[in-house]
């Protein structure tokens, strides 16, 4: 029986805030367990606690290789002198690396649970990023026959316990690994061995792996993406349904002396400046650090690595908060050619995502449109479905108005659209439909004018946008032929193009389409006033 240690608190796109629940206390999701050595660390877990993350992850394999003995008398938090939960990988890693670990499934299982960790993972056999089909295949297999083994070793009484999903590129593998965990009574699922392809920079493959994973569990399931530690492609992990994510990065890097942004990594000999204000940063130039003791600088270039890994995970979760996640996925897609092509292929997705997307909270922000890309958003998604599925206009054989290039909103707010809905009601012309041409929504109504997103949006747009929503224009008109016996397009002179563009697409469904071009608002509106007065809509009225 699967337990009930993960709540959802929050959501944007198919992200989520959430709490894992375990023996020593709540864990708030999405976060990044920071992988500390069990032997030598060069960061305290006090300063690591101090900058915010609330769990940490060890290797039991080297503990139970070097450290076995104090780890059993005196359980693995009061050994690391940690009070927050601590998760334990088993030494997939290493098998990974070196091929074998001198330690059996079963071994590393009691092992785990007797000194006490609060989430830990069998001794899978991870599949890397340059396994052959059949080796892939092996993985998967084996990783579940350990799996089924492990659990009849296993107390289920305080340690939640992860299910490692093999498979490496091979979506098909991923899927049916991900299956099998849904017959199993593990806690937690995690994607396996990335790092080969994320050392790559092949974010778009990682993508089209945690998608394979995610479509196949419920909900209700927490999910770790091992060895992705990299700020910039947290958020991309995150929109998909990632909730936690580990690694050694902010200590890899600064040994190398590199630090982590959440737009990419630099080397400190590279910077004059470092545009960062975190403590380290704020106290330290580079110049400064650079004539530190080896030892030392690296230190502070981790501790600044961490500020970096936390900062852009506090972002995150406020994307989620405000429902602003998208946006920060086409920012962060601009930071690297990698990212970009990684957005693209999360936008594959975007049917999968829409489903978990609440449109609207209780606080609405408004969206960014700024080219093609952002007509895959789910807002705009769901409006077109809606407009093209489900939205008839009440009237039959009327007219329609459509307004072109009206850019203040919302529409029944303006001068034009007043004066305009003030002569219809005066001379009791019930059967006008008032339409704004809106780029990437396409038409919109003018009783849904005030609706979200549609006059909660800020936009830039080319001729790419363009062609698109005249072809959802299009659609949509070509699905209501029949409630409208004339078409009015309405523009200012300087757009008349537009006008003509959607002329060439609607002159085949009506016959009775009509072109007003104008300088300003004044003559518009007569020349509005104009048409309806004298149109043969007097008899239908």
């Amino acid at each position: 029986m699967v337990r009930e240690i993960f709540e959802i608190k929050d959501k944007s796109l198919a992200g989520r805030i959430g709490e894992i629940l375990t023996a020593h206390g709540k864990i708030r999701t999405p976060t990044l367990f920071p992988v500390i050595n069990p032997i030598s660390q060069e960061v305290s877990l006090e300063v690591i606690k101090g900058i915010g993350f609330e769990a940490i992850i060890t290797n039991a394999y080297i503990l139970k290789k070097h450290r076995e003995r104090e780890a059993l008398e005196k359980g693995i938090h009061e050994l690391l002198k940690f009070k927050g939960p601590i998760v334990t990988d088993s030494g997939g890693y290493q098998i990974l690396e070196y091929g074998r670990v001198d330690v059996t499934p079963e071994e590393i299982v009691i092992f785990q649970e007797n000194i006490g960790s609060d989430i830990a993972v069998i001794l899978d056999v991870p599949t890397g990023g340059y396994a052959s089909y059949e080796e892939a295949k092996w993985t998967v297999e084996e990783t579940i026959r350990r799996a089924i083994i492990s659990l009849k070793y296993m107390k289920r009484d305080k340690t939640l316990w992860v299910f490692p999903v093999q498979g490496g590129k091979y979506l098909d593998l991923l899927e049916y690994h991900a299956r099998k965990a849904l017959e199993l009574p593990y806690d937690i699922v995690s994607i396996g061995s990335p790092t080969q392809i994320l050392e790559k920079y092949d974010y778009a493959t990682i993508i089209h792996m945690i998608a394979a994973v995610k479509k196949v569990l419920p909900p209700s399931m927490p999910v770790h993406l091992f060895g992705a530690g990299h700020p910039m492609f947290i958020p991309f992990a995150v929109a998909l349904g990632v909730d936690t994510f580990d690694s050694a990065s902010y200590i890899l890097y600064a040994k190398d002396e590199r630090l982590i942004f959440p737009h990419g990594t630099m080397r400190l000999k590279e910077l004059s400046e470092i545009p960062c204000s975190c403590p380290i940063c704020s106290k330290f130039t580079p110049q400064e650090l650079m004539e530190m003791e080896k030892s030392e600088r690296v230190k502070y270039i981790a501790i600044h690595n961490l500020y970096a890994i936390m900062q852009e995970i506090k972002r995150v979760r406020q994307a989620i908060k405000e429902n602003t996640l998208w946006d920060l996925l086409e920012e962060r897609s601009r930071c690297h050619p990698s990212l970009f092509k990684a957005f693209k292929a999360l936008i594959q997705y975007r049917t999968y995502i829409k489903q978990y997307h609440p449109m609207v909270k209780a606080e609405v922000h408004g969206i960014f449109l700024y080219d093609v890309l952002s007509l895959h958003r789910p807002e705009i998604i769901q409006y077109h479905d809606k407009l093209l599925n489900n939205y008839n206009p009440a009237l039959h054989e009327g007219i329609a108005i459509v307004l072109l290039d009206i850019e203040e909103k919302p529409l029944t707010r303006t001068e034009f659209y007043t004066k305009i809905r003030e002569i219809i009601d005066k001379n009791n012309l019930k059967n006008v439909h008032i339409l704004v041409f809106m780029p990437y929504f396409g038409i919109v109504p003018e009783e849904l004018c005030e609706t979200f997103p549609l006059s909660q949006h800020e936009k830039e747009y080319d001729d790419n946008v363009l062609d698109y929503t005249m072809n959802i224009t299009e659609k949509y008109f070509r699905k209501n032929v029949s409630a409208y016996s004339k078409v009015v397009l309405v523009v200012r002179k300087e757009n008349k193009k537009l006008a003509e563009t959607l002329w060439k697409k609607l002159k085949a469904l009506f016959k009775n389409l009509e072109r007003i071009t104008y300088e300003n608002t004044a003559e518009a509106i007569d020349k509005v006033s104009h048409v309806m007065r004298n149109s043969s809509m007097g008899s239908s009225l």
